[in-house]
């Protein structure tokens, strides 16, 4: 048997090479296709951002001419004015809702036996109920004794060293305290000592 290749031309299995080119050719066409209309879709999709862009752009201008245009016609004096009037009623509220029997069961409760206080004068700073006490007491020990417990109750914040201090002729020292009171925080002792607004 003659094993021998006695053709001019040797034989190559042109099939498969045929087979590999096609599928070559057709994974370069999936993909032109593909990046084609992604680059389409990303074209439309730019082309409708810049427009929604001038949109917003052009409606952006519109309302900061209108709100100049309503600046314009509102008189500062007015704002003021109005502005002036809210806090007038905001104080009267605070002054409305200030509970004098609440306050005395507190000074009741915390007041040492050698400390009389001789007035009590309320303001509202900032929206916050300043008190100045002016109080009469036997030494400086008492006047301590009462800001401690004075700081105690919750009630009573920014109690500070007396602001004025002096000796009487029977030897007794006159001092003043300003201290913030905030009932709010302080109902808890009002509570307990059965206070009650009224």
């Amino acid at each position: 048997m003659i094993r021998t290749n006695l053709s001019t031309r040797p034989f190559y299995n042109e099939r498969i090479v045929s087979i590999w080119l096609l599928l070559f050719l057709l994974a370069v066409v999936v993909a032109s296709v593909f990046n084609a209309t992604r680059v389409l879709q990303y074209s439309r999709n730019d082309t409708e951002l810049g427009l929604q862009a001038s949109r917003d752009e052009a409606r952006a201008a519109e309302l900061r001419k209108a709100a100049a245009r309503v600046r314009t016609t509102v008189d500062p004096k007015q704002i003021a004015f109005a502005s002036l009037e809210a806090r007038q009623a905001n104080d009267l509220i605070d002054r409305r809702t200030f509970s004098w029997t609440e306050l005395f069961n507190l000074f009741e409760t915390t007041l040492p036996d050698q400390v009389r206080i001789t007035a009590v004068r309320p303001k509202i700073v900032k929206g916050q109920f300043q008190l100045t006490i002016a109080i009469v007491a036997r030494g400086v020990d008492d006047i301590s004794q009462l800001m401690d417990r004075l700081e105690r109750t919750g009630a009573f914040t920014q109690v500070g060293s007396p602001i004025e201090e002096h000796v009487n002729e029977q030897g007794q020292i006159l001092a003043t305290l300003d201290v913030v009171y905030a009932p709010e925080s302080g109902h808890a002792a009002g509570r307990g000592t059965g206070s009650g607004r009224r």
